[in-house]
């Protein structure tokens, strides 16, 4: 009785479903924002250490040092996760980094959903944000720079409103803010609806790609324990 077709040795033993584009696009996609959150963290740590001791510490909430430090070592270990995965093809590091992202995904996507359902929440909180900003202005040269550039950015004001109540509104328009932070910002959010929902399609689409990534590579993984299983077992059959 003739035996089973042999496949050949070398075949066996190189034929491998992790697809290398897979996996090297994967890591040089985690090491760019690996880097990233470096920068990011190098940036907030040196803007906290450059600060006097009592400036960082009277409002540590709102300083926005301690934002950029908070974000750069999130993103710094879930793309740590994304690299090592990736590189060592290790599932259980695959899975975190895709469940994470996942879940920040979701976060972003929930929040831009409530923020326009409950817009007039969303707004309270804003206004509760910049009021608290404006309360710590003096305390924070950071907070202050960036108060002072969203102003700019807006209507020049000049002479502290002086001799303003003299004139009508559209002249005074001219000279000093007649509509308030919030007013400013949700007429520019809605004259710029296209503009956000490219930066928020932006956003999204590396967050995609990460995602899909990883579950790809995650899956070629599993195939390839199942076949090196399944190699190992034959390898005792002498018709094999």
């Amino acid at each position: 009785m003739a035996g089973r077709a042999r496949a050949p040795a070398a075949y066996v033993e190189e034929f491998s479903f992790v697809n290398p584009l897979v996996k090297y696009l994967l890591f040089f996609f985690n090491m760019l924002f690996w880097v990233i959150s470096m920068v990011m963290v190098s940036i907030g740590v040196y803007a906290r250490l450059m600060k006097h001791a009592e400036a960082a510490l009277a409002c540590l909430a709102m300083d926005p040092a301690i934002l950029l430090i908070v974000v750069g070592v999130l993103m710094f270990l879930l793309t740590f996760c994304g690299c090592t995965g990736s590189l060592r093809e290790n599932i259980c590091l695959l899975q975190t980094f895709s469940s994470c992202l996942t879940v920040v995904f979701l976060l972003q996507l929930a929040a831009g959903i409530l923020g326009f359902v409950f817009s007039d929440k969303a707004r309270g909180k804003v206004s509760e944000f910049f009021n608290n900003a404006i309360v710590h202005y003096r305390d924070d040269l950071d907070l202050q720079n960036l108060i002072d550039f969203g102003q700019k950015e807006a209507v020049i004001n000049t002479m502290c409103g002086q001799g303003m109540q003299a004139r009508n509104y559209s002249e005074a328009g001219k000279v000093i803010y007649t509509n308030g932070c919030i007013d400013k910002l949700v007429n520019w959010l809605h004259s710029n609806l296209f503009s956000l929902g490219g930066v928020a399609l932006g956003l999204a689409i590396p967050q995609l790609l990460g995602i899909l990534l990883s579950q790809i590579l995650v899956n070629q993984i599993k195939d390839q324990i199942r076949l090196q299983l399944y190699n190992q077992q034959h390898r005792a059959d002498p018709w094999y």
